[in-house]
């Protein structure tokens, strides 16, 4: 993972700063508030936008020729220094199940530089 300042991890600890931590997928997504007939506040987690793959320039992203039994998680600890950020390899490719990015050995698929996947823009997909 990254380096990062020493107190954004203490900010995530913080109730009610944000429920998810800095390191997550979904940490940017925006938090919307239901409101339900009685009056209670239900919050929840919008969805989350990825920029088109077609917008990835070869600047934000290394090839990587995948080889037999490799997996998302592993490459992530590889390449980003954290098993558990395998989301943005898989944010930086077409498909719908991660698995599906290390079925097929030989298969070329992108891995974005540390420090993440460009943020989303017009166009932007569901996820």
């Amino acid at each position: 993972m990254a380096d990062i300042e020493p107190y954004e991890n203490a900010l995530d600890t913080i109730p009610g700063a944000h429920p998810y931590p800095r390191s997550s997928r979904y940490h940017d997504a925006e938090i919307g508030v239901h409101r339900m007939a009685d009056g209670t506040e239900v919050r929840y987690t919008k969805r989350r936008l990825l920029p088109p793959i077609e917008d990835v320039t070869d600047d934000e992203t290394a090839p990587h020729t995948v080889s037999s039994g490799e997996r998302p998680d592993l490459l992530a600890q590889r390449y980003l220094g954290d098993p558990g950020q395998w989301w943005q390899i898989a944010d930086a490719n077409p498909v719908l199940d991660p698995q599906e990015l290390t079925q097929e050995a030989g298969r070329v698929i992108a891995i974005p530089h540390a420090g993440g996947f460009p943020g989303a823009g017009a166009g932007a997909r569901y996820v």
